[in-house]
């Protein structure tokens, strides 16, 4: 009997918000349209955090949430 393991790709943190983002999108919570900065509403208390991080990744909160979506790749 062969025992399979399988390799753990640790997910980006970009990437976990872009799915809640997304999620909020498809759940007509958000446009993609708006700007980024409506998150910070629904983040509350951990928006510093994500507003940092989104503009490591040279997005600015004006920026339209369609832009964050459109990311394929999070690499640094």
């Amino acid at each position: 009997m062969s025992i399979k393991f399988m390799e753990k790709q640790t997910v980006h943190p970009m990437v976990k918000l872009q799915r809640k983002v997304s999620s909020l999108v498809e759940s007509n919570i958000l446009q993609p349209e708006d700007r980024i900065s409506k998150i910070a509403l629904l983040l509350g208390n951990d928006w510093q955090y994500w507003k940092n991080e989104l503009i490591e990744f040279d997005f600015s909160v004006k920026d339209p949430i369609q832009e964050l979506l459109l990311v394929e790749d999070w690499e640094e």
